[in-house]
């Protein structure tokens, strides 16, 4: 019964990553004849300085979208859990972001935080009317906001399924016991979404590792290299650069670092298949 899916996962995914480890050896211009260059081309790829700051970005942006989107998820599918009729308006509107092609929101906010046309100078306010995206020390910060703001209604869809699924016998039981909203939420929702929490943080992780078009769209990853995350550095190496063979090794760091994080974040929950995230029933 799993060998059609066996199939297709093989042949889109496990044939695809041996040819791009297998071109990482290699060096190709992306149009002549491929010639075998063994380690030279993962030597250029980690010689390489914007390699190493390409790195660093993703993992600053990395750990400060996984800060905001966390918390901000958590609380807001815990609020649309309820089954008030403006909750589920409300959980409708927030989930309208994802709706929208990160092109586009990259598109929107570029005109948004225009420093002479956008919505700063628009409304007269200063403080907003600044160069947002030309500030190496505000363009990282913009990125991670855009990106919280998309993406944030994905992880709440998330933590919604997580929180309905959690009996209300539990918290009826402790509102005869004395907790109050907040000792019930720490007492009782948050460990019953423990394995809501890895998946979540596992897909904020990894698709921290995805991020291209959004990026790409709204800054080009400057200015200068201060938002030049990994994959578009691989994207610019390899069709910029026309160095495939170091951009494929970049590809194979990226597939190794997904795969490596996903264990990762799957250990430190203790994830278990037989267990059930209804801990205690």
């Amino acid at each position: 019964m799993a060998l059609p899916a066996v199939v297709i996962f093989a042949v889109f995914a496990l044939v695809p990553l041996v040819g791009v480890v297998a071109l990482s050896l290699t060096r190709w211009d992306g149009l002549g004849p491929i010639t075998w260059d063994g380690l030279n081309s993962w030597a250029r790829a980690l010689a390489d300085p914007v390699t190493l700051n390409a790195i660093w970005v993703t993992a600053k942006i990395m750990v400060f979208s996984f800060v905001v989107q966390a918390p901000v998820s958590l609380l807001l599918g815990v609020f649309t859990a309820g089954r008030q009729r403006y909750r589920a308006v409300l959980a409708v509107i927030y989930f309208v972001p994802l709706l929208l092609s990160s092109a586009a929101v990259a598109i929107a906010y570029k005109a948004l935080l225009d420093p002479n046309f956008g919505l700063g100078p628009g409304l007269k306010i200063k403080s907003l009317a600044q160069d947002w995206l030309g500030n190496s020390n505000l363009a990282l910060f913009v990125v991670v906001f855009v990106i919280a703001w998309q993406f944030v209604p994905f992880h709440t869809l998330i933590y919604q399924g997580g929180v309905r699924q959690i009996p209300a016998s539990l918290f009826e039981a402790a509102q005869i016991d004395g907790a109050g909203r907040v000792r019930q939420f720490f007492a009782i929702t948050l460990p019953q979404l423990k394995y809501t929490a890895i998946t979540s943080s596992t897909l904020m992780a990894v698709g921290s590792l995805t991020y291209f078009d959004l990026i790409f769209v709204l800054t080009e990853g400057g200015p200068g290299y201060s938002t030049r995350l990994l994959p578009l550095h691989m994207y610019l190496t390899g069709f910029k650069a026309n160095d495939m063979g170091a951009a494929s090794a970049l590809a194979v760091i990226l597939v190794v670092v997904g795969l490596l994080l996903a264990v990762l974040l799957q250990r430190i929950g203790g994830a278990d298949r037989s267990a059930s995230q209804l801990e205690g029933l």
